[in-house]
């Protein structure tokens, strides 16, 4: 696979990084301080300099500092022998992307131009959660399996919501349900269609990983769970046959939108029987097998981004996390408060890793 290197970057008013200029080294990226400081906010900055969008806010406004109207983060990327500029400027309600100046075909093309994969506390969720996590998870690998899954997912999103106004302003009757309904299906297919796949993609790579990072003799089992027909025929068939239904609950009972990736331990699901520790190595599968399927289709090793993942973690899971670290041989970001705790491997050196201080927004040499 070829490197994949974000070499240098600007932050300006996103969070409470109102100027950062940094430049990174090519291996490990330490970045260390106290709660509250801004180590986050960098590693969210670099995600959404990769991909256009926060992995903790919902909405572009929510990131700009408080009080101003514009934020923006630009950098130079590094991929093979090429480079590239990448910027993305935001404001409540917009997002501005460009790639060497340009404005790329789709907020999907920009997405995965530069493959970053980020491990944070929160995605305990994965395992511990409900469907919408794993849902996510599906979906943002499915983008680089396929590209398309982005616009099919909204193109079904919008016909559900038209489906459901239909019903609740016109009733069960509605002229227009065929069409949206229609609609529904097709769209709905393709998205499952691309989720299957990614779901397979992804079972394979977690239950190998699961096998190196958990207890001798557990064995982990991924499997695509489909929240509605996938024969579009059938699919548009039970859509009209629960109508009164879906009008009287709100919202429709069938559709990608119910999806999941089924967890299991030993026959069991993951949710019910596993312990906490259990449950991080699931993560932990889960996201190395994220970093292995996005490489391998657009032949890259991901950028790593880690925030203070290994404060959750035991000692023998700490173990396996940086010995799969240093086994990607990719770019790699973490936060801590203990720098010195950041095992980089014995032979790593000056050129392997960069240390950075934060204090109140502010990123000097650590």
């Amino acid at each position: 696979m070829r490197p994949l290197v974000i070499e240098h970057v600007s932050v300006r008013q996103l969070r409470n990084l109102a100027a950062v200029d940094l430049d990174f080294g090519p291996r490990f990226n330490v970045v260390s301080g106290d709660n509250g400081q801004g180590k986050t906010n960098l590693l969210e900055a670099l995600y959404v300099l990769a991909t256009s969008k926060s992995f903790r806010a919902s909405r572009p406004g929510e990131l700009v500092v408080h009080g101003g109207e514009l934020g923006s983060v630009r950098g130079r990327v590094r991929e093979g022998d090429l480079s590239r500029e990448q910027s993305v400027g935001v404001r409540p309600g917009a997002r501005l992307v460009r790639i060497d100046g340009k404005r790329p075909p789709s907020l999907a093309a920009y997405a995965v131009a530069t493959p970053i994969v980020v491990f944070h506390p929160g995605e305990i969720a994965l395992s511990m959660g409900g469907g919408s996590e794993r849902r996510r998870l599906l979906d943002r690998v499915a983008l680089y399996l396929e590209p398309s899954s982005m616009g099919e997912l909204e193109s079904f999103a919008r016909a559900l919501r038209e489906r459901q106004k239909a019903l609740e302003v016109r009733g069960v009757a509605a002229s227009d349900l065929d069409q949206w309904e229609e609609l529904v299906a097709r769209h709905g297919v393709r998205v499952m269609a691309t989720r299957r796949r990614a779901a397979t993609e992804l079972a394979r790579e977690a239950e190998r990983a699961f096998e190196r990072i958990a207890a001798e003799g557990l064995v982990l089992r991924a499997t695509y769970a489909p929240g509605a027909p996938e024969d579009e025929s059938r699919f548009r068939d039970e859509l009209a046959s629960q109508r009164a239904r879906d009008m009287r609950r709100g919202g429709a009972g069938a559709g990608p939108h119910r999806d999941d990736l089924s967890l299991t331990i030993g026959d069991h699901p993951v949710r019910g029987v596993a312990s906490q520790g259990q449950h991080r190595a699931v993560v932990l599968a889960l996201k190395a097998a994220e970093v292995e399927v996005v490489g391998a289709a657009r032949d890259v090793r991901p950028v790593l981004l880690l925030d203070d993942v290994s404060s959750e973690l035991d000692r023998g899971r700490t173990a396996a996390l940086f010995a799969f670290l240093r086994a990607h041989e990719g770019q790699v970001f973490l936060t801590t408060t203990r720098p010195e705790l950041i095992d980089t491997g014995p032979t790593a050196g000056p050129a392997d890793r960069a240390d950075f201080r934060v204090v109140s927004g502010v990123i000097g040499p650590g």
